[in-house]
């Protein structure tokens, strides 16, 4: 008798250890059933739990998608990445789970019909509540963590979002399908490197390109240069983008010779306008047409006139003093940085950008041999929830003057009472329309407008929209991109002082002026800054650009 009591208790462990469970779990929201959810799915026996979602079908995959193996003999976790249809990724580490530490607690509940025991957890200031069961002789999780517990039922993080079991089945064996990766495992740094990059799109533009001044300067097969080399263009494809879709511009840069802090803007032209900003930088600036307010001089290129459309501003950025060049200027408790990184969200500009070829440029002004080296990329977004709306955008003006060493006029129009205008017909009315509108004030003096507050008045149809003035108080705060500021008797450097919408080494934020709804018709934008008077040689300037956002109606 003893003898098969025996048996039928080690037929029933061993029956427990051979048992397959498949889990599925939902997610919830502040209470709230996320829809149009894929739920996670847990397969998972005694030697192995593979996690993955339900909206995972082989040949029908929204790409990148990833999912979880948990080799229970090796006490190891695997993770394995389908990037594209033709490029899987896989790392494996035998240490993670193990570092993994909770604290358990008394409390209990029972979910789907099992008794649950409570651990907690903290990881980045994130509370993490788990909910395992022991009853069913297995372990799993619906994510990495507590994957060692037992077998996760619920994962609740800070109150607010719950991942939690919905049904258990039993299986005879895991699908045949369920099978340890065996494509070359890379380490854990480079197999999420690679995962997170395969989740948006990224347009290389430049890379480690030098933009300085010097008659050398010469274009090649995929980079063109202009004005002796203080701009450069490369032609950029971009995909079509969907409405919504972030879309982001990054410029890194360091000196390479010039000591000074300098504008810089980054700007699209469109290839296949018939009149555009690329006459003047392959023909001659003069071929560009002219913008006059009354104050004697002529400004090339730089309102909407006709078919001619002014230079899309992506960034504006400025040039720090000096970065990496000049580190080797030793100051006590300053480590100075090797590079600045200009990173902003540019996704309003969707409705220029999307579907269409583009010269891409960039201009740092500057009289320096060495210059500056940049690398600049686009990246793009994708997400499900886009936006319906029809988005609409039109360059309107633009002062910066790019081709400033190519004899493009300084943005001086402002001395005139008058000083921006500029004309616009729609041809459909825009809702909700709004000026995007880029304003630094130059003049390196200490009366120049450089450092000293201005309001930037901006007029709608003669009546005003919007008035500020445009000031940056935190320059202090990016000393240490700055290793060639000088440094005065009163204990600032250069690089400290708040200037008009700018600091050394930092990105000028567009301002969104609203102006309603517009009508079909013509509409006149004007843009009044009172700017200083010359002294001497010394004048000031404001560069300054704006584009009309808004949304279309049917």
């Amino acid at each position: 008798m003893k003898k098969i009591l025996f048996c039928l208790f080690l037929f029933c462990i061993l029956s427990s250890k051979g048992q397959s469970y498949k889990i599925t779990y939902e997610k919830w929201s502040n209470g709230t059933k996320i829809e149009n959810q894929d739920p996670i799915l847990v397969f998972t026996n005694s030697s192995l739990t593979f996690v993955t979602s339900m909206g995972i079908i082989p040949g029908k995959n929204n790409f990148p998608f990833e999912e979880t193996y948990i080799d229970r003999r090796k006490l190891s976790l695997i993770q394995s990445a389908q990037l594209n249809q033709n490029k899987s990724i896989a790392t494996r580490d035998s240490l993670a789970l193990g570092k993994q530490t909770f604290e358990l607690l008394n409390e209990t509940k029972t979910i789907l019909g099992y008794k649950c025991q409570k651990a907690k957890t903290i990881i980045n200031s994130n509370t993490i509540e788990l909910w395992y069961t022991k009853d069913l002789s297995v372990q799993g999780s619906p994510t990495v963590l507590g994957q060692n517990l037992g077998l996760v039922l619920e994962m609740n993080r800070n109150g607010n979002f719950v991942i939690t079991a919905t049904k258990i089945e039993k299986l005879k064996k895991l699908p045949a399908e369920i099978a340890l990766p065996n494509s070359n495992f890379s380490d854990g740094l480079t197999y999420r490197d690679l995962l997170w990059k395969s989740r948006f799109i990224t347009l290389s533009v430049f890379e480690n390109e030098t933009i300085n001044f010097s008659d050398k300067s010469k274009s090649n097969d995929s980079i063109l240069r202009f004005a002796n080399g203080t701009v450069i263009l490369r032609k950029v494809k971009f995909p079509e983008i969907k409405n919504g879709n972030p879309i982001f511009a990054e410029l890194k840069t360091n000196s390479t010779g010039d000591a000074y802090d300098r504008t810089g803007s980054l700007f699209v032209i469109p290839i296949k306008a018939k009149n555009s900003f690329f006459d003047g930088l392959e023909k001659g600036i003069n071929t560009l047409p002219i913008f006059q307010n009354g104050n004697g001089k002529s400004y090339q290129g730089v309102v909407l006139k006709d078919d001619y459309q002014p230079l899309t501003e992506l960034m504006r950025f400025f040039t720090p003093f000096g970065i990496k060049q000049y580190n080797h200027i030793s100051l006590k408790d300053k480590n100075w940085f090797n590079e600045v990184p200009y990173r902003q969200d540019i996704s309003e500009l969707q409705p220029i950008l999307s579907g269409q070829e583009m010269w891409v440029g960039a201009f740092i002004g500057n009289y320096d041999q060495g210059g500056h080296r940049v690398s600049v990329e686009i990246t793009i977004h994708p997400q499900e929830n886009e936006t319906k709306k029809t988005a609409f955008a039109l360059p309107l003006f633009n002062t910066t003057n790019v081709m400033e060493m190519g004899g493009q006029e300084y943005a001086t129009m402002f001395s005139d009472e008058k000083g921006l205008e500029v004309t616009f017909t729609l041809d459909k009315p825009i809702k909700n329309a709004q000026l995007r509108y880029i304003t630094t004030g130059h003049g390196g003096w200490e009366n120049g407008d450089e450092f000293v507050p201005k309001k930037n008045s901006i007029y709608l149809n003669e009546q005003l929209a919007f008035s500020f003035i445009p000031w940056r108080q935190d320059c202090g705060s990016y000393r240490l991109f700055n290793p060639a500021s000088g440094n005065f008797g009163n204990g600032l450097s250069s690089s400290d002082y708040s200037r008009s919408n700018w600091c050394p080494g930092t990105v000028t934020n567009p301002m969104l002026i609203e102006l309603g709804d517009l009508s079909v018709g013509k509409h006149t934008i004007r843009v009044q800054i009172p700017q200083g008077l010359p002294e001497g040689s010394s004048f000031s300037a404001w560069n300054v650009s704006g584009i009309l956002l808004g949304e279309l109606t049917e």
